[in-house]
């Protein structure tokens, strides 16, 4: 059973990646949501961030002062509430 668990936690993982790989490609699109999510974010952190999940996750982390874990959290809740909003969905 742990083995089953890893090999979904690795393909949620896997999952997380190509929609951040669409995020950073298209980061216009996404950065204004990701700046109505954590308010603190300057347009200067936003442009350092530029679509790099390990890079929000680390800039929550300092601004916030959370642990990386709750800062992981928060970026997988944004993820989920966001999934089916890629610009590609709408052509």
């Amino acid at each position: 059973m742990p083995d089953r668990q890893f090999r979904r936690s690795v393909l949620d993982w896997k999952e997380s990646e190509m929609n951040w790989d669409i995020v950073q490609g298209n980061w216009k699109h996404f950065k204004g949501k990701v700046k109505a999510e954590w308010g603190k974010l300057t347009d200067d952190h936003i442009d350092e961030i530029a679509g790099r999940r390990d890079e929000l996750a680390g800039t929550l982390q300092r601004l916030y002062g959370v642990t990386r874990d709750e800062a992981e959290l928060q970026v997988r809740r944004f993820e989920a509430h966001n999934q089916d909003d890629r610009p590609e969905a709408t052509h």
